[in-house]
């Protein structure tokens, strides 16, 4: 599969993705654990089935010292020993976050309260911020076909401000 539109070559979708770098340069210098971005930053490309967001963030985790146990066992992370509390509730909060149109409640009381149980104030709007941004990134990679294999840690380092 060949990707429809090069995003990355358009003026007015570097535009975008420049702002859009910017936004992500927020949670990224937030308080959260730069290791709990990518986890939750991975496990919604892989609910979106983005292989773009996927090849990212997992070369992005390993690039800062992510083990290959925690990143091969993301998809599978209620059934694996290998996250702390404070990490699973991210990916909680990422699962239900993620799949809004699957469940009439969207993000359930007892994952808030796990999370609100390990993240600060500033942490949860990150958290909170990052699912959501993680989300409209799978999106435009996965409308356009934005093939994953070729991304290499740092490449968009530029594109903030």
């Amino acid at each position: 599969m060949e990707a429809r539109f090069n995003m990355f070559g358009n003026d007015l979708a570097a535009t975008f993705f420049t702002r859009f770098a910017n936004a992500a340069l927020v949670i990224h210098q937030s308080p959260l654990p730069k290791s709990t971005q990518e986890l939750v930053s991975l496990r919604a490309s892989q609910i979106n089935g983005c292989g773009w967001c996927i090849d990212m963030h997992t070369k992005e985790a390993a690039a800062a010292g992510e083990t290959a146990v925690r990143l091969n066992l993301v998809a599978a992370w209620r059934e694996s020993t290998v996250f702390t509390e404070a990490e699973q509730a991210a990916l909680a909060l990422a699962e239900e976050g993620t799949r809004l149109a699957d469940a009439h409640h969207g993000v359930s009381d007892q994952t808030w309260a796990q999370v609100r149980k390990h993240y600060d104030d500033d942490q949860i709007a990150a958290l909170v911020s990052l699912v959501a941004l993680i989300n409209a990134a799978n999106r435009l990679a996965v409308i356009v076909h934005q093939q994953g294999g070729s991304y290499q840690p740092g490449m968009f380092a530029s594109w903030s401000s």
